[in-house]
């Protein structure tokens, strides 16, 4: 059995790799293509979770699970907060070939579907972004959202000043983009085009009526439901477009929320990003609107990427 390790993820799933990869795997999904359940989540004590998440690339092609922990509190001990494996079947003969490393590719595939939805809904001139939250999410989508608009800006928010200051000084560095960290949130989305939440937020950080027309809002952060990053003002005021509208109407917590208070219904959700990517549905529909994508993410682009990794080695 093949093992890919979190080295080899890190080095071999690259951007450039990844994000066609992943806009592929969410055109397939959305046309019926792959197959999945939705994914079974276990609370555990203090926020932690554990999830199951098992799916196919097709009929018959290969097939298997994603076995992941969400222990948020990681990050203040310097290791990842999404911790587990990605196990592949081979599609003939049902046999386990490959385990990878679950930590790394979520990272790194989260990021990549999330520029793939940048891409296909944010204003084709949008070159300013805020990002909330500095653990290893944001990095990764500041590293992503890079390849597909020429970012001139970013601005971070997080709790904690210096390390959202840290963060700013070393992915500036890294992308030779300019980087400032922001003291509250109203300020860090102040005239920015793109907005990415990637925080353990367990109730509303960022109002809608901070978000200017024509923004593109990236909500990543909560991956179940109950924790929401934003309020009921920006999920009524936009276009709400989900990874898996299956999975949103069950755990989308943003939408669940509004919708418990009354304010939308579920053909507030109005698709998948992966019917705009086939044109099949239409994404942005005018400058001035608002999108938002509500990343939870689907064990086939986990698939898709250790596979990619798997044939590849």
């Amino acid at each position: 059995m093949r093992i890919i390790d979190r080295e080899e993820v890190a080095r071999r799933l690259t951007y450039e790799l990844c994000i066609p990869l992943v806009r592929h795997a969410m055109i397939a999904f959305s046309r019926g293509e792959t197959r999945q359940h939705l994914r079974s989540i276990l609370p555990l004590s203090e926020g932690r979770m554990f999830g199951i998440m098992p799916g196919a690339l097709g009929p018959n092609a290969m097939f298997g699970a994603k076995l992941i922990s969400v222990f948020p509190g990681n990050f203040a001990k310097g290791i990842q907060s999404h911790q587990g494996v990605v196990v592949l079947f081979d599609g003939e003969s049902g046999a386990p070939v490959c385990i990878a490393h679950a930590g790394e590719i979520t990272a790194i595939r989260t990021a990549a579907a999330s520029a793939v939805a940048t891409d296909a809904l944010a204003r084709p001139e949008a070159s300013r972004m805020a990002i909330l939250g500095y653990g290893e999410q944001a990095g990764t989508h500041a590293r992503a959202i890079a390849r597909v608009r020429k970012l001139e800006t970013i601005t971070v928010w997080g709790r904690d000043p210096e390390r959202a200051r840290a963060f700013a000084g070393k992915i500036g560095a890294e992308l030779s983009i300019t980087v400032a960290a922001s003291s509250s949130v109203r300020e860090a989305v102040d005239g920015a085009d793109i907005v990415t939440t990637v925080t353990n937020a367990r109730e509303p950080i960022l109002e809608g009526a901070w978000i200017a027309p024509g923004t593109h809002v990236n909500l990543v952060g909560s991956s179940g439901p109950g924790p929401v990053e934003v309020d009921h003002d920006l999920v009524v005021r936009s276009r709400f477009i989900a990874d898996s509208r299956e999975g949103v109407l069950a755990q989308g917590a943003e939408f669940l929320k509004a919708k418990a208070a009354g304010l939308v219904g579920d053909d507030h959700v109005v698709g998948e990003i992966g019917q705009v990517l086939a044109g099949d549905l239409e994404g942005r529909q005018s400058p001035d609107q608002i999108t938002v994508y509500k990343s939870l993410g689907h064990v086939v682009q986990d698939l898709a990427a250790a596979k990619a990794l798997y044939e590849a080695s």
